[in-house]
């Protein structure tokens, strides 16, 4: 078994990726800065509380693991003032892939954002579906880390020869249970399409996620790569060419679009990562 290092893993997304991974047979060392500690943790493997804006805990954390997927951020703006958000991700991010160099870890993947696209899209898009090349545009400080980040990742991996594979996730959803979970609210946007363009409609998984982050870890990646991570429809009831239509109309489509497909390109992760997303809103909530 692979020794797999989880960072965030009492958060919403990372729960679901330490289930994900110890379902597959990995040996997953848990952490996060909050949640219970050790074996009072719930996450299926002992957890170490640790803060990784200390770059001694963070190298503490990585010895003997293999990779690291790292998810430990403030996960969206708005939620902290700018200036913490910017530095409190990106010392956590620095840390943890001075880490991995340090103590010689074999691959990071970690958590980007959709937001270094150019979101919330109140200036358009410069073109639809929006793919890897639509960066970086960071508006906001929690995407200047992620855009800080991925310069750090492609540095630190030249320097290294470690492979960093960034994802840039969408707006993550999860269920509860045999319950809808975020996907509730869902129906809600259908009527008002200007309330979603921030992200072209976009929304991914967490277990569509957790899929993407184990697929990352043998995945052929040299150097420090960025895919992005959505669903493979929008979290609309009706067709993509006609949301673009009524919202961004002087946007160029470049290819001809499925009826309901994501407005968030996901071809190059499909294409390296084999990043198949199988979950979707139309799986909990009846149209």
């Amino acid at each position: 078994m692979s020794r797999i290092v989880v960072t965030g893993a009492n958060g919403k997304t990372g729960r679901v990726v330490v289930a994900d991974l110890l379902a597959h047979g990995y040996d997953v060392v848990a952490t996060d800065a909050v949640g219970k500690a050790g074996h009072l943790s719930d996450l299926g493997t002992p957890m170490l509380v640790a803060d990784l804006t200390d770059y001694g805990q963070a190298v503490e954390v990585l010895q003997g693991a293999e990779a690291v997927v790292h998810l430990a951020n403030i996960p969206a703006p708005g939620m902290y003032p700018p200036a913490v958000t910017f530095n409190r991700n990106s010392t956590m991010n620095a840390n943890v892939f001075l880490a991995a160099q340090a103590a010689g870890v074999g691959r990071v993947v970690w958590s980007s954002s959709e937001t270094t696209l150019g979101l919330p899209f109140d200036t358009p898009p410069r073109y639809a579906p929006a793919d890897e090349d639509h960066f970086p545009y960071p508006t906001t400080t929690y995407a200047l880390s992620k855009v800080v980040g991925e310069t750090l990742a492609r540095e630190i991996s030249g320097w290294s020869g470690i492979p960093f594979v960034a994802l840039r996730l969408s707006n993550v959803h999860t269920v509860d249970g045999s319950q809808p979970g975020d996907y509730a609210a869902v129906p809600g946007y259908w009527a008002a399409p200007h309330a979603r363009k921030w992200n072209l409609w976009g929304y991914v998984d967490a277990r569509d996620v957790a899929a993407a982050c184990r697929l990352s870890l043998d995945a052929p990646v040299e150097g420090a790569q960025s895919f992005v991570i959505a669903a493979a429809d929008t979290i609309m009831n009706r067709s993509s060419a006609s949301l673009m239509a009524e919202v961004f109309p002087d946007v160029p489509i470049r290819r001809e679009l499925g009826e309901f497909e994501t407005l968030l390109a996901i071809d190059s992760a499909r294409e390296v990562l084999g990043y198949a997303p199988a979950h979707s809103w139309r799986d909990h909530v009846a149209e």
